[in-house]
């Protein structure tokens, strides 16, 4: 059977972080009314000039900057040509032969665990353009309704060079990107509101061959499952069309999440299609040394370098610490808590925020910064298991009583329930003759092979003392007791 290799390529579109449109003043606030944020010049009135968002070239040169990208000194704007009744002007602003941000590379985690490998994915552009308005076609009684107040949004249009070879890798690249863009606060990444939207090149090619196949186009995937299954499907929908002796026709796709498949939308136009040529109302974009390096300085310490940094600042696991700087929140939080414990509690510091408090996050669907422990709480409560105040099964309770708001801190908790540690050897010594005595017949066991009995034993002298004395003191008198 013939082997077949998978290639893709993705393009993505990030709304910037900007207060107002690329060429106007209007709101972007989502949620308004329908076409209550369009102004003359974004549904293009007669007269109206295009001017310039200074935010939005902003957030290019930090996205160029933080891909390791060439931000062009000189980019240019064009009319991308086509007609769609929710563009007005009949064309689109947007950037074609000189984009602001050419090149670049992000890197991506595949595996799970300590497993982690590392790829990376080049970049082709990133360039500057303005969304368009968008069609509706519920509760209008059969007709189709315009809402203009997307019209003039800003984007950032990123592509990649044909690097993925799987629907992991190209998930995995999205979420690296996603968490990318808004670790530098260029977008907020609300997929669910249109805010990052992806669009999945993919063709097949027997496994060897060197050139591509005909790709095919799945367009605005808007969350990492989808794309999944979008791309799983195209593929085997590719595979099967030319195994049964059909050809792929280059197309733009859709994906239906309740059928799991992608359906033609149109044949794919090619960029003559578009006539694109230089925009004559706006000037070639030009940006200088200095304001390069401007950015730079505002630039925060990047996911790589923070990672980096991590591992030998805090003798962390590359595991850890990348799943520590998964985001700026994260990295943030943790920083703060191990400063509030002690640099030696670092690595029980990374457990808590990537394990217990992740969970708890998780589980109620909060995020980081909405968390009711904060970092000084949670780095007090550490410092406490540190220096045998609690055993870890009691700093259970003392987190959940302050996720609860029941104290200030973790001593106040200790203090306020009788939750500290039992630690005098004496007094476990005591407590450890009055369970052997109560329990021959377990002890008998223990000496007879059974193990399972020991930590039966354990589990009653921990019982005795409502889980308060130390477990390690626990099993090493026990264990010396028993002989």
């Amino acid at each position: 059977m013939k082997q077949w290799e998978v290639v893709i390529g993705i393009e993505t579109h990030a709304q910037l972080l900007t207060q107002s449109k690329i060429f106007s003043g209007s709101s972007i606030a989502f949620g308004a009314q329908p076409n209550t944020q369009a102004s003359a010049v974004d549904i293009a009135l007669p007269g109206v000039l295009p001017v310039l968002n200074k935010g939005a070239v902003e957030c290019a040169i930090r996205f160029g900057l933080a891909v390791g990208g060439q931000v062009a000194p000189k980019s240019v704007f064009a009319r991308k040509n086509y007609f769609y009744p929710d563009l007005p002007k009949g064309y689109q602003i947007s950037q074609y032969e000189l984009p602001v941000v050419v090149g670049g590379k992000l890197a991506i985690q595949l595996g799970q665990g300590e497993t982690l490998t590392e790829k990376t994915i080049n970049l082709t552009r990133a360039h500057l353009e303005e969304d368009a308005g968008k069609s509706l076609h519920e509760d209008f009684h059969g007709k189709s309704g315009i809402d203009l107040n997307r019209a003039g949004t800003p984007l950032l249009e990123i592509v990649t060079e044909p690097d993925m070879r799987s629907s992991a890798e190209a998930v995995a690249y999205a979420k690296a990107l996603h968490a990318l863009a808004r670790w530098i606060g260029i977008c907020d990444g609300n997929m669910q509101e249109g805010s990052f939207r992806c669009d999945a090149n993919v063709s097949v090619r027997p496994l060897g061959q060197k050139e591509f196949g005909t790709r095919r186009e799945i367009k605005n995937l808007n969350s990492f499952r989808f794309m999944q299954q979008a791309i799983d499907y195209e593929v085997q929908w590719q595979i099967a069309t030319i195994e049964d002796g059909g050809r792929i026709e280059q197309a733009t796709v859709l994906f239906d999440p309740e059928t799991g498949e992608t359906r033609a939308m149109r044949s794919k136009e090619d960029a003559h299609d578009y006539r694109y040529f230089p925009d004559p109302d706006l000037l070639p974009l030009i940006i200088d040394r200095d304001w390069i390096e401007r950015s730079r300085a505002a630039m925060p310490e990047l996911p790589g370098a923070k990672r980096d940094r991590f591992v030998a600042e805090y003798a962390l696991s590359v595991y850890d610490a990348t799943t520590l700087t998964a985001s700026l929140d994260v990295a943030n939080y943790f920083e703060a808590t191990v400063a509030a414990a002690g640099k030696a509690s670092a690595k029980l510091c990374a457990n808590w925020v990537s394990v217990d408090l992740a969970a708890r996050l998780n589980k109620e669907g909060r995020e980081t910064g909405e968390s009711p422990v904060s970092a000084a709480q949670l780095g007090g409560l550490v410092a406490r298991i540190a220096d045998n105040t609690l055993s870890n099964n009691i700093a259970k309770k003392v987190f959940e009583a302050l996720w609860n708001g029941e104290g200030q801190s973790a001593d106040e908790i200790i203090e306020k329930q009788g939750l500290r540690q039992i630690t005098d050897s004496g007094a476990i010594e005591t407590l450890i003759d009055a369970v052997l005595a109560a329990n021959a017949a377990m002890v008998a066991e223990f000496r007879a092979g059974k193990e399972k009995a020991f930590n039966a034993l354990v589990g009653q002298a921990m019982k005795a003392t409502k889980g308060k004395a130390n477990p390690q003191q626990v099993n090493e008198l026990l264990r010396r007791k028993l002989g």
